[in-house]
Formats: structure tokens, C-alpha cells, sequence
């Protein structure tokens, strides 16, 4: 029976297609509505035409069988069904399969997105999926010195690990750059074929010792806030709260906040 061969990602990935099927208007597809339909939206075999698979395939897709649905397969679904980004999303998301095209990041935040750092009280930043900042505020421009205050290169792994100014300015930068190698690895472990990524990682690897060995390491560490210090050439000893959020809509996005720490007295 077909019962017997149903489980929970399949009987989501079922449900899904089945609700997307029905939904589907046959005239935006070109197809004749029909005084004969019995279903609404689109038939099943109108389904397996648009998306260049077999009747019988998506018919046991939608059915939730215990099948093998690979990434092309839903990647073929998901354009033939003309899928808005969030619902490709979850298409991937219920079929347990990792988006070869990855739509959402294809796309850069809108602007009135990036300036939401103007609004923080305290230096803020965007970094995209190479970890390149793409927006900053003032403060972070000021704190920076050598990275967000001038023209040129504004990759925060390239600043940590090539300019001598990281190292003055990041108090303990030897554990410091440890975990962020540790935290970049865990970013971009979706991204392994991403030529940009690649050579930004050759490129570090080779002009700078310390990064090869951090990187060898083979450390994983989610992207974290917890106690910042500096050590400011003007502004002198500085210490913040971090907070490191992703951008609804934008995961490669990362807004991170430094936020005043609480002052610790004496007693």
C-alpha cells in the first residue's frame, strides 16, 4: 500500500506540491481552463510537462512516496511552476536538499535596507556572503581605522589578517582571528563552489601565515556576539556588546552592532 511508504518530509513535500498544483491558474500557463476539469488548477500531467519530468515521477512525488527527490528535480518543479522566492525556498526547504542556484542570494539588499545602520547608536555594519562590508555607519567608519575609513579593500577577513592595523586595534587578536576563521568556515560551508569564495580563501591562505594555520584548523563556530575590546589609537580602550544579526530575506547578509558595554565599577 501506499501508506506504508509515507514519511514526514515526504508527506510535507506532498502536501505542498499538491496545494501549489491546485492553486495554479491553467490560462497564465497557456493552458485551455476547460468546461472539463474536475480539479482546480493544473492536472497533474500538466504539471510533469511544465517541469520536464515523467507523469508517473511526479505523480509519486505528490503522492509522498518513499522517493529519492534530488535538487535538479525540484529545481526543475520550482521553475516550471514559476515559484516565487519564498516558495522556492521551502520547496528546497521540505525536499531536505541544499539550492544549486540559491535565488535569495542572487538578489542585493534594496538601499533602504543597507541604511538601516544609520539608525544604530553605536558603529554598525553589513557584510555579504564574502564577508565584504557593504554598508557602515560613521562610528564604524571611525572605530576601524584602516578598514571602513578609507577607499580601497573593505573585506573584514583581508583587513584581520593582511593590514598591521587589525592588530593593534583588536585586543587578544590572536584568539579573536581564530574564531572568526572559525565562523567564516561555518558561513560559506553552503557556498563551497563559489569561485569568489575559493579564491578569497587561496588568496589568504598564501598571503598570510596566520590565516593558513587558523584555517587548518578545521574550527566551526556559529557567528556569535559576546564582548568586544579595542584598543583605539585616538579614542583609546574601547569595549562594546556584539550583536550579529541576518537580514530577513538576505541570509548572505550579515548586519553586526556594537553596542555600549556596561560599565563595570569598582567597589
Amino acid at each position: 500500500m501506499i501508506g506504508q511508504d509515507l514519511d514526514a518530509p515526504a508527506l510535507s513535500l506532498s502536501a505542498f506540491l499538491r496545494a501549489l498544483r491546485e492553486r495554479q491558474s491553467p490560462a497564465e500557463f497557456g493552458l485551455a481552463a476547460g468546461a472539463r476539469r474536475r480539479t482546480p488548477g493544473l492536472r497533474r500531467e500538466e504539471v510533469a510537462q511544465l517541469c520536464g519530468l515523467s507523469v508517473t515521477w511526479y505523480t509519486w512525488i505528490e503522492q509522498g512516496r518513499d522517493v529519492s527527490v534530488s535538487a535538479s528535480t525540484l529545481a526543475r518543479l520550482a521553475r516550471g511552476l514559476r515559484l516565487s522566492r519564498a516558495e522556492r525556498s521551502y520547496l528546497f526547504e521540505v525536499g531536505g536538499k541544499r539550492d544549486p542556484e540559491r535565488p535569495g542570494h542572487r538578489d542585493d539588499p534594496p538601499e533602504e535596507v543597507l541604511a538601516c545602520v544609520d539608525a544604530i547608536d553605536g558603529p554598525a555594519y553589513i557584510l555579504d556572503r564574502t564577508w565584504g562590508a557593504r554598508r557602515w555607519n560613521a562610528k564604524a567608519s571611525r572605530l576601524f581605522a584602516g578598514w571602513l575609513d578609507a577607499d580601497g579593500e573593505k573585506n573584514l577577513l583581508r583587513y584581520i589578517f593582511l593590514r598591521p592595523e587589525a592588530r593593534t586595534l583588536i585586543l587578544d587578536w590572536t584568539s579573536r582571528a581564530q574564531r572568526v576563521v572559525a565562523e567564516f568556515r561555518a558561513a560559506v560551508t553552503a557556498y563551497s563552489d563559489d569561485p569568489d569564495i575559493r579564491r578569497l580563501v587561496e588568496e589568504l591562505r598564501v598571503g598570510s601565515p596566520d590565516f593558513e594555520r587558523c584555517w587548518e584548523t578545521q574550527g566551526v563556530l556559529a557567528r556569535e556576539g559576546g564582548e568586544r575590546a579595542f584598543d583605539h589609537p585616538t579614542m583609546g580602550l574601547l569595549h562594546y556588546q556584539q550583536v550579529s544579526l541576518s537580514l530577513a530575506g538576505w541570509s548572505d547578509y550579515r548586519l553586526t552592532m556594537l553596542l555600549a558595554a556596561p560599565t563595570i565599577r569598582n567597589r
